[in-house]
């Protein structure tokens, strides 16, 4: 049977459940009046400063009247909304607050606050330097020993802050620009001489031509011969995206010695903070005097070469997007993004930096910068390693909201920014005016990585069991004591990033939060640069979300990837921030709605969050504040009352897929490396079967067999563990998963 409309189901939905409730369960009971707990939320947006008190009195009687149990208020900016007169943190605009919590209590709507201005992430006014978001930096020079040195080491930018000085000897490098090579093009190129001139500062723009045809041959002809073993391509600050092969000309002949990709297409700082190091490719030695280097599949604009740099030292291939300095450049990086081919090892292991050689020489430095120092006999290079911030900032927030995005791998810079805004909250509104306040709220991550923070060395050795410092080499694209061993050290150290960004930063929040009596709500993965893992980051927070867009695609990593964090981590309620929307103001309805959001409970989601609605301070103004984007769940929305069909609806789907516990077939591991926002799932299950995502930690800390079942400590269980196809494994994981397979366990892997 079919209905022309939600309404009518719903109506009819009632009816039936009324004529088969002679049971009369207390389940019967609470889906004919489903209980608080079932109520969706929603995102409450104030936008630009266009606030009132009497807008959200009337905003918070509209939600209590159609069935909404809590509103999310996120403090944006947005440029093309007229600017309101109430600014963020003046009087008016904490007494707007203050309205909006103590109305919350009057009419059952439980009020949470995103943690910090703008939807992402966690930054403002009140972050330092010192607690910012920070990577490793550097600036280098070469001495030669045994004569005693005093020189001015430069810092590598403002804001630094020194971590190590290190030295080392210097290796003897020839790169094609010193043999003085003639160059030629294909197709015009201008200044094409400066692809080869040793200076990353000049460039070859390429022509409109280049563009049209999506195509480029370069030839390098050089006097003597070069025995090359990697290239750096230095990108002009344009975008670019094409596919590369690097050739050789062999007994007159071109022959390919390595084809890769030439991805420098979004240079936003939340997709790294080196946006435009160079692409780095090694292969096997080759000595020849001519080379070509053809680009096809060309996209782009205002694109050009500024170093075409090949050279006889072996450099470590993809250092630049290895040490998390440029990250995968969509929203929505896969699972394998984060996986990289082994790297052949150089022939002459000289040409590698010994770690055993590399001298801490940190006490050498005076405050001033001044390096006072008697090195060994021979050439050394000296490097000033040092932090600087990222860059980034809490997007999009009002001006006066926005500063540095803070620390994510140290809780303890957190305590500034939470107690600057939620803080003041508490301290500012008396505990009896403020009882709906119980949720901070973080939605999706998009705000890039880091690698560094303060004391991460020895933080690192009590993780790992060994110094860092000297692999530090490794981040300028060195091979410190072999390749494999240099890939070691980086996936070491993003795993080390992964894990601090869950316990520092979600489960530092989650601390703070509970100091307050408040509860840590998050979404537990992250578009444009996630650094962590998305099941841990989940595991450390008090509720997780997803995320659904009505249209497209979005949300079918987002929504498994909340309910498998729920599920291993024993959370009952799975949100997701639903109906999010591009465009088409007004022009959605319920019946367009749910669709999409019975499938969204098929993911494991169990309770609704609207998205959006956007606060409406003026009567006078119809349809009032609005945004080029999300479902238009407000007041002034025609459909808004009537609606309430559609909320009790999904009241009722939420309290009934709360009950109980999941029941998923198969539990696929994602794997070990970082950074991870969604699994793999291989072999695919057929229909009618479901999984879950299951980490690394879960399994050796909560993994248990009972019947031959792997079960959970609050008892979701699964039939079968599946492996990815992975060559390696940490012992501890290896030796967990023996245990279980001796227990009973089926593994497939």
């Amino acid at each position: 049977m079919k209905y022309k409309n939600l309404f009518a189901a719903a109506t009819i939905l009632s009816g039936l459940s009324n004529t088969v409730s002679a049971q009369n369960t207390p389940m019967q009971k609470n889906f004919l009046t489903p209980p608080d707990s079932s109520k969706p939320g929603l995102y409450w947006y104030w936008i630009s400063g266009n606030v009132s008190k009497e807008g959200v009195v009337k905003d918070l009687e509209s939600m209590a009247k159609v069935g909404i149990g809590r509103a999310f208020i996120g403090n944006i900016g947005l440029s093309d909304v007229p600017e309101g007169k109430v600014k963020m943190f003046t009087d008016d605009w904490w007494g707007v607050v203050k309205t909006a919590i103590k109305t919350g209590d009057k009419v059952g709507v439980d009020i949470g606050m995103f943690n910090s201005p703008g939807w992402s992430q966690s930054g403002g006014p009140w972050v330092k330097p010192t607690e910012a978001m920070r990577y490793l930096a550097s600036t280098e020079i070469t001495v030669t020993g045994p004569k005693k040195i005093s020189v001015k080491m430069e810092e590598a930018g403002k804001d630094f802050q020194d971590v190590a000085v290190l030295a080392f000897p210097a290796k003897t490098i020839s790169q094609i620009a010193e043999l003085k090579p003639v160059v030629t093009t294909s197709l015009p190129v201008n200044n094409v001489a400066n692809m080869v001139d040793g200076n990353i500062k000049t460039d070859a723009a390429f022509t409109q031509e280049v563009l049209n045809k999506k195509e480029l041959s370069i030839d390098i002809q050089a006097g003597k011969a070069l025995n090359a073993q990697s290239l750096l391509l230095y990108i002009t600050h344009g975008s670019i995206n094409a596919k590369g092969d690097l050739q050789v000309e062999i007994g007159g002949g071109f022959k390919s010695v390595k084809k890769f990709a030439v991805q420098r297409y979004n240079a936003a700082l939340n997709v790294g903070f080196i946006p435009y190091g160079p692409v780095v490719v090694s292969f096997p030695a080759v000595a020849a005097t001519k080379f070509r280097l053809v680009l096809s599949d060309i996209s782009g604009g205002d694109i050009g070469i500024a170093e075409l740099q090949l050279t006889d030292q072996p450099y470590l291939e993809n250092y630049i997007e290895k040490q998390l300095g440029k990250m995968f450049q969509t929203p929505l990086p896969l699972w394998n993004e984060y996986q990289w081919k082994t790297q052949d090892e150089a022939k002459d292991w000289a040409a590698y930096t010994d770690p055993a050689k590399v001298l801490n020489i940190t006490s050498s430095l005076s405050k001033d910068g001044m390096l006072n120092w008697t090195p060994p006999k021979g050439k050394w290079t000296i490097v000033r390693y040092g932090m600087l911030p990222t860059g980034v900032t809490n997007s999009p927030a009002p001006p006066e909201g926005t500063g540095m995005e803070v620390d994510k791998m140290n809780k303890e810079s957190l305590v500034t920014l939470y107690n600057s805004y939620i803080g003041e909250v508490i301290k500012r509104i008396p505990a009896e005016d403020r009882k709906a306040f119980k949720y901070v709220v973080a939605d999706s991550y998009e705000t890039g990585s880091q690698n560094w923070t303060d004391s991460l060395a020895a933080k690192f050795i009590d993780q790992y069991g060994y110094n860092p410092l000297p692999y530090l080499p490794v981040l300028s694209g060195r091979v410190v004591g072999s390749a494999d061993e240099s890939d070691r050290f980086l996936w070491d150290l993003r795993r080390f990033v992964a894990d601090k960004v869950a316990y520092e930063y979600v489960g530092g929040l989650r601390e703070l939060c509970h100091r307050d009596g408040l509860s840590l709500w998050l979404e537990n993965y992250g578009h444009w640069g996630f650094p962590s893992e998305f099941l841990k980051y989940g595991g450390q927070s008090d509720e997780v979300g997803g995320e659904f867009w009505n249209e497209g695609d979005l949300g079918s990593i987002e929504c498994k990837a909340a309910s498998s964090s729920a599920h291993i981590y024993g959370k009952n309620k799975v949100s997701a921030e639903s109906f999010t929307a591009g465009y088409f103001t007004y022009g959605r309805y319920p019946a367009l709605l749910k669709k999409k959001g019975d499938w969204s409970f098929t993911e494991g989601i169990n309770n609704t969050i609207l998205h959006v609605y956007i606060t409406q301070p003026y009567d006078d103004k119809v349809p009032g504040v609005n945004a080029g984007f999300s479902t238009e769940f407000n007041r002034n929305n025609t459909w808004f009352y009537q609606g309430s069909a559609f909320i009790d609806y999904l009241r009722r789907c939420n309290y009934t897929l709360q009950q109980g516990k999941p029941v998923n077939d198969v539990a696929y591991f994602i794997g070990e490396d970082a950074p991870k926002m969604t699994g793999v799932r291989d072999p695919e299950l057929p229909k009618g079967y479901g999984y879950d995502y299951i980490n690394a930690e879960v399994i050796e800390s909560r993994l248990t067999v009972k019947d031959g079942r792997l079960v959970l400590p609050d008892s979701t269980s699964y039939r079968i563990l599946v492996l990815p196809k992975l060559q390696t494994m940490r012992p501890q994981l290896l030796a967990k998963i023996k245990e279980l397979v001796n227990a009973g366990a089926v593994i497939l892997g």
